[in-house]
């Protein structure tokens, strides 16, 4: 028996692979991941197309009930659905680590994600550095300790794929203090939250690492029909709609004269802007 773990990739219920599907009919249960990233379908759709019932698998489940998921994965075949590539998110290293001191087999079935899917926008994959997450801010926390690594990057010429903050289930602070969970509404960063938390992180390092005129790319809903890309400078980008979740930003390096000429038909219009 084998706890699949199976990449769903980027958009809709048809992105699986064929491997991926015929590991989905064999399995007896069906847990999708939804906390690190969402698929742009609900999961009703999926269950019609797989035949069979998904469990919603939570942050908390995840991280805190693990052995529900585990349980019988020894004497039956059990998947692990996840957006875009199993192993795009650190966190379901903890769970494979957990079935393999269980002496429970692996199997990991992959597909795109948005760390190969990006190279859409013409900036070419080589020419990436280390990649970002930017968290929401809170009245009491500024996060920025990826500030040295965007640096980095562009010290060395580097792009900089940044992946922004989702927050699924996610029970409040006020309620955690109360001793009682009490869930706050799902909430997706877009690309303009993002530039303006940059920007702001840029005024207090004052280290020259982006600025209002940097070029960036701003995409949204990659891999579906609806998919957006928008080149422009940080101040540009700041002032486009791009629509409903999910948003990633890249923030330019240097760049080579192709990456220049497949960024000038993404490049924001006067009349793009609100």
């Amino acid at each position: 028996m084998v706890l699949f773990f199976i990449g769903l990739g980027l958009a809709d219920e048809k992105d699986i692979t064929v491997k991926g599907l015929e590991a989905v009919k064999r399995c007896s249960r069906i847990y999708l991941e939804a906390y690190t990233s969402i698929l742009l379908v609900q999961k009703e759709k999926l269950e019609k197309f797989y035949g069979k019932e998904v469990i919603v698998a939570d942050r908390e489940m995840v991280e805190s009930q693990v052995d529900a998921i585990l349980h019988d994965a020894d004497k039956e075949d059990v998947g692990f659905l996840v957006v875009g590539d199993p192993f795009g998110a650190t966190t379901h290293t903890d769970l494979q680590l957990r079935a393999k001191a269980l002496h429970i087999p692996v199997r990991v079935i992959h597909n795109a994600s948005i760390m190969n899917a990006v190279g859409t926008c013409g900036l070419q994959l080589y020419r990436y550095g280390e990649a970002v997450s930017i968290v929401y801010f809170t009245d009491s926390w500024r996060p920025d300790s990826f500030y040295p690594r965007i640096l980095a990057n562009r010290q060395r010429g580097l792009h900089t794929l940044c992946l922004l903050d989702i927050k699924v289930r996610e029970p409040s602070l006020e309620s955690l203090a109360r001793g009682r969970k009490v869930y706050e509404p799902a909430r997706y960063m877009t690309v303009n939250t993002a530039i303006e938390q940059l920007l702001e992180i840029e005024q207090d390092q004052k280290q020259g690492a982006y600025g209002p005129g940097t070029l960036c790319v701003g995409v949204a809903r990659i891999g579906s029909d609806t998919q957006q890309i928008v080149a422009g400078t940080m101040a540009e980008l700041a002032e486009i709609d791009f629509g409903p979740p999910l948003h990633s930003l890249i923030i330019a390096g240097e760049t080579h004269v192709i990456e220049e000429e497949m960024l000038a038909q993404y490049r924001c219009q006067p009349s793009d802007r609100s």
